[in-house]
């Protein structure tokens, strides 16, 4: 996990020279509790969970999404079962989705996003 967030970090850093002409934004995103109607730790069975992110500043063309998972919380008596996705994306933003499922409890999730897209 350690190299995936330095190699996240080493590609962000190097994006104003190598993606020179496409537009990068990043950010983070968790799902826990603090949720309203958060349900990854409750009963069995397939449940989601739905963040709308909006980008800081629109993109010219849709952009292309990429999610990383730094952290995960979960219930040491059962597997850790956990989907993450980037649905609806727009110029605007996306909407990422989590999901869980079977006796799967998770107490957090947290990760990185970064969009990308080459100019019109």
């Amino acid at each position: 996990m350690k190299k995936l967030i330095a190699l996240f970090v080493v590609f962000m850093a190097l994006s104003s020279v190598a993606l020179s002409q496409s537009m990068v934004q990043s950010g983070t995103w968790t799902v826990n509790p603090s949720i309203a109607g958060y349900n990854m730790d409750k009963n069995t069975g397939e449940r989601t969970m739905t963040v709308d992110v909006e980008f800081p500043k629109p993109f010219d063309t849709k952009p292309t999404v990429v999610l990383a998972v730094t952290q995960i919380d979960t219930d040491k008596d059962s597997n850790s079962r956990y989907n993450v996705e980037a649905i609806s994306v727009s110029r605007d933003g996306f909407t990422l989705k989590v999901r869980t499922w079977a006796d799967s409890k998770v107490y957090s999730l947290s990760g990185y996003w970064m969009a990308h897209a080459e100019p019109k």
